[in-house]
């Protein structure tokens, strides 16, 4: 069976990559990272989402945090959602290049044939490595900076997310039978979802446009 890793954080995004994945007939190997972040409530969500696939292996692999970012350094506040240009508080620098870097070495371990990751350009923080420009770029770093890629079999880096708002991606996710209510977005990772933060708001709007209910608990559902 072919393999593919996925970029798993317990989210609704990595979630329904997962999905996609499954749905594409993948043998399932997510990792996650623990990286510092100001909560581990999104590793439970991402044990959680890997115990529902029943996968064979789920990594957690533990890197030092670079700090520079509220969701790493508790002395940053997370802001409530505000929707004004420029990368906000919460991006966490070069986070997606040490994930992708992790995945692909793991990728080539293991001989996984594609890296999934659930990064959107639509409905998103405006965090500058969840870009296509990124994931192109990352792509071509995959392709000549591996044995796998300058032997002709270069793993593919998939981003089924990335043109879709938030609202098709939930739709998706439905479809493919997705464990949403497993999942976690919140920045602040309180037993209630804060219902404020960027990524509870886009979450929310999500659902909200898509017709559906969220199935997690909320502070508030603003």
């Amino acid at each position: 069976m072919k393999k593919a890793i996925i970029l798993l954080s317990g989210g609704l995004d990595s979630t329904t990559c997962m999905s996609v994945a499954h749905q594409e007939g993948y043998e399932l190997y997510p990792i996650s990272f623990n990286y510092g972040q100001r909560h581990q409530r999104e590793l439970e969500s991402a044990k959680a989402v890997a115990s529902y696939y029943q996968v064979k292996e789920h990594r957690i692999f533990v890197i030092d945090s670079v700090g520079g970012s509220a969701l790493t350094d508790l002395s940053i506040s997370v802001p409530a959602y505000q929707q004004e240009a420029g990368i906000p508080v919460t991006y966490v620098p070069a986070r997606n290049i040490l994930f992708l870097s992790y995945a692909l070495g793991y990728a080539e371990v293991i001989g996984a044939e594609a890296i999934f990751i659930g990064v959107s350009s639509i409905d998103y923080s405006g965090y500058p490595d969840c870009r296509p420009e990124f994931i192109e770029a990352f792509q071509h770093v995959a392709e000549v900076g591996t044995k796998a890629g300058v032997e002709g079999k270069p793993i593919a880096i998939k981003t089924p997310l990335i043109h879709l708002s938030k609202a098709t991606t939930i739709k998706l996710a439905k479809a493919n039978g997705a464990p949403l209510h497993l999942t976690t977005s919140c920045y602040q990772g309180g037993e209630k979802a804060c219902g404020i933060c960027d990524s509870c708001t886009l979450r929310l709007k999500g659902f909200k446009e898509a017709g559906l209910v969220d199935p997690i608990p909320y502070e508030s559902r603003s």
